[in-house]
C-alpha cells in the first residue's frame, strides 16, 4: 500500500516542494525514512507513531518505509511530521485519500497528537499559493496565508480531528494585530543636531552612518532613535523581510504590521551569527535587518573578520552561503549604523581628558576596522560630550514625529526613481542632475583628499538625499559640500 503526500523544505528563504511517500507492505515491523533528512527528520519516526496512538488511530504494524523525494536534495526540519504522519494514515486507509488531494501539508507533532507551527510558515504558504495547492497544517498557518493571500487552509490542530474527516476548510486570515512598541524619541537627546541631521539624511536614502566619540557622548542613545523617524515598508518589503524572519523563526508580526528592522547583535556575535550559517544554513543578522537597520555598536569589538565579511552584502544588498550540500542566496539590503570609541582608552580628541594611547595602539585599534570597511561609510559623524548645562536646561527638542514627516516627504520627493544606494554610474547621473559647479566641487574634492570611486559615488549618493530633503530636483553645490562633509570630517 502507498500514498504521497505534498509538503516543502525551507531552502534559503524559499520552501522547495517535496513529496513524501510511504510505503507499508508485510514483514518485519520497521519504520525508516530515507532522501537525506537531518536529524530532526529522522526522529520523526518517534513523534509520528506517538500522535498517531494518541489520536486513536493505528500504527501499522508492518514495514513501513517514507521516501522524501526528490531524494537528492537535503531536508531540515520538524515540518515533516505532519505529512509523513498524513502519508502513512492514507497508505493503510485510516483516512480518505481526499484530505491531502490539492495540499501541501506541515506541522511538528506533539506527543499527545496536537500539531504545531514550525519556523518558516509563510514560506510554506507561499509556495502553496504557486502551487496553486491549499496549505494543511495548525491554524497558526492562518496569518501566514492571509499575508500571502490566493491560497486556503485547511485546520488540523490535533490528530484526532483525522479519525472523523474533521479537517476544516478556512479561508485565511490575520488574528490579533501586532501592537507596536513605543520607540525612543529624538526629543529625548539635548544637542548634537549635526548628529540628528545624519541620522535624519541616513533614514532618507538608507545610508550608512558611523557615530565616533568618547564614552558617554551620546552615540548609542542617537543610534537608537533612528527607529522612529525610518519610514515605514511598502507592500513588497513587508513580504520579503517578513519571509526572511520566518524562515529565521523570529516573529514577523512587526514587519508585516510595516516596521522596519532594527537589529543590534552584541559585538561578541560570531561570523556565523553576523553574516549566516551553520546547518541548516540560517540567516544572519545581515539578513534579518534586511529592510531596515544593522546597529553594531562598539564596532572595533567585533571580530576583524566578522567585519570584513560584511562588505560584499553592503555593495550587494544580499549574501552567497555555499556550503558542501549547497548554495543559498539571502537578502542583506540593510543601512549599516555603527557607533565606536576614537582609540582604546576612548578619549581621544576629547576636550575635558587626555588621551593615554600611543600612536601605536590607535593604529592596531583602527586596523581592527579596515579602511574598505570605512570606505564603504557614507557618513561619518564626531559625537562629543555635551556641556551639562544644556542637558539640565530641559530644552525642547524636536521630536522624531516631525523628522519622520520630512524623511516621508523626501522619499515621497523622490517618486518612481530607483533607491538612491541602488544607484551607480550614469543612473546616479541622471537621478542627480548635477549643475557644473557641483561636479567641478566634488571633483576637486576628490583629487584634492584621494577619495576612491567609490566614495565619490557614496557622497554624490549623500547629496541626492539632502537635495530630496530639500524638495530640490538638482544637486548643487551646497548639497556637495554638505555630503562631503559628513565624510572627511574630523571623526577617525
Amino acid at each position: 500500500m502507498q500514498a504521497t503526500v505534498m509538503t516543502a523544505t525551507l531552502l534559503g528563504v524559499d520552501a522547495l516542494p517535496v513529496e513524501v511517500q510511504a510505503d507499508v507492505s508485510s514483514g518485519l515491523p520497521m519504520f525508516g525514512i530515507v532522501g537525506l533528512g537531518d536529524t530532526a527528520v529522522q526522529e520523526a519516526r518517534e513523534r509520528v507513531r506517538s500522535a498517531i496512538r494518541a489520536a486513536g488511530l493505528q500504527f501499522p504494524n508492518a514495514r513501513v518505509i517514507i521516501n522524501l523525494a526528490p531524494a537528492p536534495m537535503r531536508k531540515h526540519g520538524t515540518g515533516f511530521d505532519l505529512p509523513i504522519a498524513l502519508a502513512v494514515l492514507t497508505a493503510t486507509k485510516q483516512i480518505s485519500a481526499s484530505l491531502v488531494e490539492g495540499a501541501t501539508a506541515v506541522g511538528e507533532l506533539a506527543l499527545d497528537g496536537s500539531v504545531r507551527p514550525v519556523p518558516g510558515m509563510l514560506a510554506h504558504a507561499y509556495t502553496a499559493a504557486q502551487m496553486g495547492y491549499d496549505l494543511l497544517g495548525p491554524s497558526a498557518a492562518l496569518p501566514a496565508a492571509a499575508v500571502v493571500g490566493r491560497v486556503r487552509c485547511r485546520i488540523v490542530d490535533h490528530m484526532s480531528a483525522l479519525r472523523c474527516g474533521d479537517i476544516v476548510s478556512r479561508e485565511p486570515h490575520c488574528t490579533e494585530p501586532f501592537d507596536r512598541l513605543s520607540l525612543p524619541d529624538l526629543a529625548d537627546v539635548a544637542g548634537h543636531d549635526g548628529a540628528k541631521r545624519a541620522l535624519e539624511i541616513a533614514a532618507a536614502g538608507s545610508h550608512n552612518l558611523l557615530f565616533v566619540g568618547p564614552p558617554g557622548s551620546g552615540k548609542t542613545m542617537l543610534a537608537r532613535r533612528l527607529g522612529g523617524i525610518l519610514p515605514p515598508l511598502n507592500d513588497d518589503e513587508r513580504l520579503t523581510t517578513a519571509l526572511v524572519h520566518s524562515v529565521a523563526g523570529v516573529d514577523e508580526r512587526p514587519a508585516l504590521a510595516g516596521v522596519r528592522p532594527f537589529r543590534m547583535p552584541h559585538h561578541s556575535t560570531s561570523s556565523v551569527g553576523l553574516i549566516g550559517g551553520g546547518s541548516p544554513l540560517r540567516p544572519g543578522e545581515i539578513s534579518l535587518a534586511h529592510n531596515g537597520v544593522l546597529f553594531l555598536d562598539e564596532l572595533a569589538e567585533f571580530g576583524p573578520a566578522t567585519l570584513q565579511a560584511m562588505r560584499q552584502p553592503l555593495e550587494d544588498g544580499s549574501i552567497t552561503l555555499v556550503r558542501a550540500d549547497g548554495r543559498v542566496v539571502y537578502p542583506a539590503a540593510f543601512a549599516l549604523i555603527a557607533a565606536m570609541n576614537p582609540c582604546p582608552c576612548g578619549y581621544l580628541g576629547d576636550a575635558e581628558k587626555r588621551c593615554t594611547c600611543t600612536e601605536a595602539m590607535i593604529d592596531r585599534y583602527m586596523t581592527r576596522i579596515g579602511g574598505p570597511l570605512l570606505d564603504r561609510i557614507d557618513m561619518r559623524i564626531r559625537v562629543d560630550r555635551i556641556d551639562p548645562g544644556r542637558i539640565l536646561a530641559a530644552a525642547e527638542e524636536e521630536p522624531s514625529e516631525s523628522v519622520a514627516r520630512r524623511v516621508n516627504k523626501a522619499i515621497a520627493f523622490s517618486g518612481d526613481r530607483p533607491p538612491t544606494r541602488a544607484l551607480t554610474g550614469g543612473r546616479l547621473l541622471a537621478a542627480c542632475l548635477p549643475n557644473r559647479a557641483a561636479l567641478t566641487t566634488l571633483e576637486t574634492l576628490a583629487r584634492t583628499i584621494g577619495l576612491s570611486g567609490r566614495a565619490v559615488t557614496r557622497t554624490l549618493r549623500v547629496a541626492r538625499t539632502i537635495a530630496d530633503l530639500a524638495g530640490e530636483t538638482k544637486v548643487t553645490r551646497d548639497h556637495v559640500l554638505e555630503a562631503a562633509g559628513y565624510r572627511i570630517g574630523d571623526t577617525v
